[in-house]
């Protein structure tokens, strides 16, 4: 008797994260760009704004089109379910969660003259923590050590040489994240 295949929700923040991500653009592109402004992008806005302390978690979910939601959904598809598996559900979400304030905090602090949206950060903080999988206390990876030199050399590289939309600092920020959260969330294991 042969066993049927199903398919299987595997992965549940991963899945969750990218389908919001798919809404919010969607939702942008319908409202030409408004609801991505108004809630799912992190910019200099008044204190006194309830929403600019929503916008500095939400602004990971908007994306300013297909191509940039596609590019980020592919990394978080790709290594989000290995890192969900193996810090579990609770961990990703907190470590999501993480890198939206602090990169919202550094976009609003240091850049006020600039809007911030998308899940880069967070794809980097992945990333990062991926090349912790197989860390043992006492050992630096070199995988650790290629990926950071490589992804985050790349981003301080383009931050001094580029003048475009791209947050060079949330990837950064996202990366540092990554490699702290990595380090001490494998040093106890």
């Amino acid at each position: 008797m042969k066993k049927k295949l199903k398919i299987t929700f595997n992965s549940p923040v991963v899945l969750g994260f990218v389908f919001i991500c798919f809404a919010v653009t969607l939702l942008g592109t319908v409202t030409g760009g408004g609801t991505t402004e108004l809630l799912f992008m992190t910019y200099h806005s008044s204190l006194k704004n309830p929403l600019t302390y929503v916008r500095l978690f939400t602004h990971v979910f908007g994306h300013a089109g297909w191509e940039h939601f596609i590019g980020n959904a592919s990394y978080l598809l790709l290594l989000g379910p290995m890192l969900e598996e193996k810090y579990k559900s609770g961990t990703l979400t907190w470590i999501i969660a993480i890198t939206a304030f602090i990169t919202g905090i550094i976009n609003y602090v240091f850049f006020p003259d600039v809007a911030l949206c998308g899940a880069s950060g967070v794809v980097f903080a992945f990333i990062i923590l991926a090349s912790f999988t197989g860390f043992k206390d006492g050992e630096i990876p070199l995988t650790f050590i290629l990926v950071a030199v490589i992804y985050i050399g790349q981003q301080v590289l383009e931050g001094i040489t580029l003048t475009d939309d791209i947050s060079n600092t949330a990837h950064i920020a996202g990366g540092f994240i990554g490699s702290v959260l990595g380090y001490n969330l494998n040093k106890k294991s």
